[in-house]
């Protein structure tokens, strides 16, 4: 397609000289713009995916992908719920949970806390739980006597293994006298920590039984946890689930629950894709001048190569192989850069903790304790082509222009 004559006459106006080290100091930036902008456009990309791969997987090890509730605020057969759910090809399992408030104090200190009722199969059966769970005994809740805490709630509260804490809940025992706020003490036998702000510090589970009697649920469970084979096609599995369960109950999927929540991930990414590729598109702009002052400034040697032989092809050609080689060096470097950045973030984000001094992920905002990074080739092929399709495009005009030039007007004004 390109010519030995071509690229080598291409790549000698690339090389600076001292008449046109102007023009070559345009093309090393507009180089180090698109190099800069597709390696962040991948590291945003692949950050925003990991952290939402990341929500994704933790939300759905610790919550069900459906679940069950009814009307009344309890399910009372719930064990004849659970058989009837794990009769369906879809579901891998189903559990009883209860879900309450509480207020969780150690006599100093006192926090907010979501409750969460659990059988100790059960609770053992969640992998991002039980791979990163210190326990007294093999009982997480010893026979009903102890909770489960996350390892920042224990920081936050200064409490560690076989220490007490009171659950105060939020409906009290009325009396003669009033109100009396129902509260008790339970043995901190377990403590967990599954790497996601939210629940290492706000949740507390303890036995369903234990739960049951807390919250007076008297044999009764306030939903039942279910779990399918593909999360992702939840719509396919909820039909199929809908129809094993009794008249007056109805599903709530993990999409519902955090629809908001990942649909602001989504419009978040879109909008920094869009952002970031004005970088890339001010670097193209870069090149279009670069070559322009290229080309007025080589309109001699321009006439002369048309003087000689050389085709308005063979001119357009070579400014558009100087022009592309900016683009695709500077994008084949983002590439690198992006790729070798995401693969060792983790590493870089503590180096830059280290010689700041600063926390620059905290996991109180950003709800992860590290910072995630999922590379999408699809994705990064889809940003290296765009890189490439703008620099082509941003190399047309002025290729055109040098293709047009009057190499007679050309020489009589130099």
């Amino acid at each position: 397609m390109f010519g030995t004559f071509e690229r080598m006459v291409a790549f000698r106006y690339l090389l600076a000289r001292r008449r046109e080290g102007f023009i070559s100091v345009i093309a090393v930036f507009s180089l180090l713009g698109i190099a800069l902008g597709v390696a962040t456009l991948i590291i945003v990309m692949a950050v925003m995916n990991g952290f939402r791969q990341e929500l994704i997987g933790r939300v759905l090890g610790l919550n069900g992908h459906l679940s069950v509730i009814t009307g009344a605020g309890a399910i009372v057969e719930y064990d004849d719920v659970v058989a009837r759910l794990r009769g369906v090809d879809v579901v891998v399992d189903a559990m009883p949970a209860i879900e309450g408030q509480a207020l969780v104090s150690n006599g100093a200190a006192a926090m907010g806390a979501a409750v969460r009722g659990l059988r100790a199969e059960d609770f053992l059966a969640r992998p991002s739980i039980a791979d990163n769970l210190e326990s007294i005994e093999d009982d997480p809740f010893a026979g009903g006597e102890g909770i489960a805490i996350g390892r920042r709630m224990a920081e936050r509260l200064r409490v560690g293994l076989g220490d007490n804490l009171t659950l105060i809940a939020p409906q009290g025992n009325i009396t003669a006298l009033g109100t009396v706020p129902r509260m008790r003490a339970y043995e901190v036998t377990a403590i967990f920590e599954v790497g996601m702000y939210e629940y290492d510090s706000g949740f507390v589970y303890m036995a369903l039984e234990a739960a049951q009697v807390f919250f007076q649920l008297r044999n009764a469970a306030t939903k039942v946890d279910v779990f399918v084979t593909d999360p992702a096609a939840i719509a396919g599995a909820r039909d199929d689930v809908q129809m094993a369960l009794p008249a007056g109950m109805r599903l709530w999927d993990w999409q519902q629950a955090n629809s908001s929540f990942f649909t602001a991930l989504q419009v978040e990414r879109n909008v920094m894709f869009v952002i970031l590729t004005l970088i890339i598109l001010v670097a193209a702009f870069n090149i279009i001048s670069g070559l322009v002052m290229l080309v007025k400034d080589k309109g001699q040697a321009i006439a002369i190569l048309r003087t000689m032989g050389a085709t308005r092809g063979t001119v357009m050609r070579i400014f558009f192989i100087t022009g592309a080689s900016i683009g695709i060096f500077g994008t084949v470097a983002g590439l690198g850069l992006g790729v070798v950045f995401c693969d060792n973030i983790e590493t870089i984000r503590q180096w830059l903790q280290s010689l700041t001094g600063t926390e620059l992920f905290s996991p109180e905002i950003y709800y992860l304790s590290q910072l995630p990074a999922e590379i999408d080739w699809v994705e990064v092929w889809a940003v290296v082509a765009m890189s490439l399709g703008l620099s082509f495009a941003a190399t047309l005009y002025p290729s055109w222009r040098a293709a047009r030039l009057d190499p007679v007007e050309a020489l009589r004004y130099e």
